[in-house]
């Protein structure tokens, strides 16, 4: 296969684990059965991709816009891949003590006033969300902007860093809050890794 994607489970809860307050272990290890599950059927769908060698547009059972090989394989493709990529974004930020610092804050100072500000907007995107909200940096404008996505692989924008993700689903936090999303808003910005966050920041 020209490309498979690593397992990155073992790292990624290492570097959670006793680390984010009332965001339990235990939620953690389930939760990453999931992200192991993205990464599976990630590979599963590139090597499919792989073996049709190269399609024939003219034959409409491969390449259809209303139902097709190529459509239904890379459709589910940017669900799998973006599971993947949004959970290994969501525990590499997470694990740190919630202390903004370097460019970041700098920032978050410009765009959004203080961090006090920019934690209530995060919070209330978050809470908006269906699935995700992403902190991302534009690359046209160099500014932040706390972006919305209700599924692993709805609204993302061209041009868009993100630099900081924010699992909303339910199984992020239902075992240890429940119905209440806003209380894990808070306990998740309090164990952020702010150095991870800043690593991500394009280099100017």
């Amino acid at each position: 296969m020209a490309h498979k994607y690593e397992n990155k489970q073992a790292a990624l809860l290492a570097k959670v684990k006793g680390k984010t307050g009332k965001i339990s272990d235990k939620t953690h290890e389930e939760h990453l059965k999931l992200y192991t599950g993205y990464v599976n059927k990630s590979n599963a769908l590139l090597e499919a991709i792989e073996k049709l060698g190269t399609p024939d547009p003219a034959d409409a059972a491969v390449a259809n816009q209303i139902a097709s090989t190529i459509r239904n394989l890379k459709v589910d493709l940017t669900f799998a891949l973006g599971g993947l990529k949004n959970h290994e974004l969501y525990f590499g930020i997470l694990g740190g003590d919630g202390k903004i610092g370097g460019k970041f804050a700098e920032l978050v100072d410009r765009d959004f006033g203080s961090f006090e500000n920019y934690k209530k907007d995060l919070k209330a995107t978050g809470i908006a969300a269906r699935g995700w909200a992403w902190t991302g940096i534009d690359h046209d404008t160099g500014k932040l902007f706390n972006y919305i996505g209700d599924a692993q692989n709805t609204y993302p924008i061209w041009g868009v860093t993100p630099v900081l993700g924010l699992d909303v689903y339910e199984h992020a936090y239902y075992a240890d809050f429940y119905t209440a999303r806003a209380g894990y808003i808070d306990e998740f910005l309090n164990f952020v890794d702010y150095s991870a966050v800043n690593a991500l920041l394009p280099k100017s």
